[in-house]
C-alpha cells in the first residue's frame, strides 16, 4: 500500500512536470528498495528521470519500531501486523514518524537536523544531476567522507542514500 502511495505521488509529480511545459517527453520512473542505512532498515527510493538528468528524487525508509510510539504501515493493526513475533513492534515509515525518529537521533547521536530535512536535502542535491555526475561525486568515498558533503544533511549514511538514488535512476523505465 505504501509503495502504491509512493507511485501515485511520484506519478502526480511527473504529470505536473509535463503540464508545466517540460520540453522533454523522455520522462522515466525508477524505484528501488535499498539498504542505504545498515542492516536494520530499508529505503524505498524513487526517481523520475528527464532525459539523462534526475528531475525528482524521493527517499523514505522503513524500520521496525515500537508500536506504542509510532504509526505503522498499512495493515499494521491487522493481519500483516499479527505476523510480527514481537507484538509491541511494527514496520513503520521513518518519514511518517519523522518527529519520533528525529528525537531518537537527537538523543542517541546529538543530531540537530530532522531526518526528513536531511532526506530532502539529499534529494535536492541529486536533482539536475546525471547518474555519472552522482557516481563521480561518491567515487572512492566512505560513509564518513559524505556526512557533511550535502548541505543541509547530516546523516551518517548520506553515501548510502545517494547510492540508492543512483540505483533508482538506473532502474528508470
Amino acid at each position: 500500500m505504501k509503495k502504491l502511495l509512493s507511485v501515485v505521488l511520484v506519478m502526480g509529480m511527473v504529470l505536473s512536470l509535463a503540464a508545466c511545459g517540460s520540453k522533454s517527453s523522455d520522462l522515466k520512473f525508477g524505484q528501488v528498495e535499498y539498504a542505504a542505512h545498515g542492516t536494520k532498515s530499508f529505503a524505498v527510493t524513487t526517481v523520475v528521470m528527464d532525459g539523462d538528468k534526475i528531475a525528482i528524487a524521493y527517499i523514505d525508509e522503513f524500520q521496525v519500531m515500537a508500536k506504542a510510539d509510532t504509526v505503522g504501515v498499512p495493515n499494521s493493526d491487522s493481519d500483516f501486523g499479527a505476523a510480527f513475533a514481537d507484538a509491541e513492534t511494527q514496520l513503520a515509515s521513518k518519514r511518517v514518524n519523522n518527529e519520533y525518529y528525529s528525537n531518537n537521533m537527537a538523543t542517541k547521536a546529538g543530531s540537530t537536523v530532522k531526518l526528513a530535512d536531511s532526506y530532502d536535502a539529499i534529494q535536492k542535491y541529486a536533482v539536475g544531476k546525471t547518474i555519472a555526475e552522482l557516481e563521480k561525486a561518491i567515487e572512492g568515498k566512505e560513509s564518513a567522507d559524505m556526512v557533511d558533503a550535502v548541505s543541509g544533511a547530516t546523516l551518517a549514511d548520506t553515501l548510502g542514500y545517494i547510492q540508492s538514488i543512483i540505483e533508482a535512476a538506473k532502474a528508470a523505465k
